[in-house]
């Protein structure tokens, strides 16, 4: 098995049950014209998350790494009318191209980007009782996943799915002498979760156009609720003239 093949058999998935669509596919030409790394998850992936989303029922989902706002359309997409999405995330040039493109999908009322760094942002959304979020996806620098983790239970709640991305690292992983504090941040991350008693969780190996890597589903088992925050804690940050009302797809494969 080579790279060119497993980029050959996501298109061929991808062709076959992630049909074109507009709004997607201009964020991933923005965010490569803009010189944004081009790390976002796979069109297949992005529906994964999607469907994970609309499976879990989630009406209240965070992100933490935003990118080009690629993965936050998709997961923005399967909210249902009254949802919400907050996405954190460090940059200002990949903030501003995700706003861009979170407009140009229809969908400045369901998002909000926060600019800054996440262990900066994740206190503030506890502070202002912005959980629990029924989904949480995380996507950031790996050195710092078991703090993102962290947060992330402290922000759910019992039904709660933590969805970790990057996590097998081209099976370096598995390497506890590496100097990587990505790979350390991994296993730190992985030993938090095998001791942590409020959940049930996997890691699944994948292969495909973004090469050899993983990724975590994380059931949070066992949490006390916290009162979700108010419709103003959560404004959207975007000029009212730009906002425009959520636009939803047809049904099959398409995005719903």
């Amino acid at each position: 098995m080579t790279q060119k093949q497993w980029t050959a058999v996501d298109r061929y998935i991808t062709d076959m049950l992630v049909p074109p669509d507009p709004a997607l596919d201009a964020a991933l030409a923005a965010s490569a014209a803009a010189g944004l790394p081009p790390i976002a998850v796979a069109p297949n992936q992005g529906k994964l998350l999607h469907l994970l989303a609309l499976t879990r029922g989630a009406r209240n989902i965070l992100e933490i790494g935003t990118l080009g706002g690629y993965s936050t359309i998709w997961l923005a997409r399967a909210l249902p009318t009254g949802g919400r999405l907050i996405t954190l995330e460090a940059e200002k040039k990949h903030a501003r191209v995700a706003r861009t493109n979170i407009i140009r999908a229809g969908l400045a009322d369901v998002v909000e980007v926060r600019l800054g760094k996440a262990l900066d942002s994740l206190p503030k959304l506890a502070a202002e009782h912005c959980g629990p979020f029924d989904l949480i996806f995380i996507d950031a620098d790996k050195a710092n996943i078991p703090a993102y983790f962290t947060w992330a239970l402290e922000l759910s709640r019992r039904g709660s799915l933590i969805i970790v991305d990057n996590v097998v690292r081209k099976g370096a992983v598995i390497d506890a002498a590496s100097r990587d504090p990505s790979i350390q941040g991994v296993r730190r991350f992985n030993e938090l979760l095998a001791a942590e008693p409020r959940v049930s969780a996997t890691t699944i190996q994948t292969v495909g156009s973004k090469g050899y890597d993983g990724l975590t589903i994380v059931l949070v088992t066992g949490k006390p609720a916290k009162q979700p925050c108010s419709r103003a804690a959560r404004a959207v940050r975007t000029p009212p003239e730009k906002r425009r009302t959520a636009k939803r797809p047809r049904s099959g494969n398409a995005i719903q």
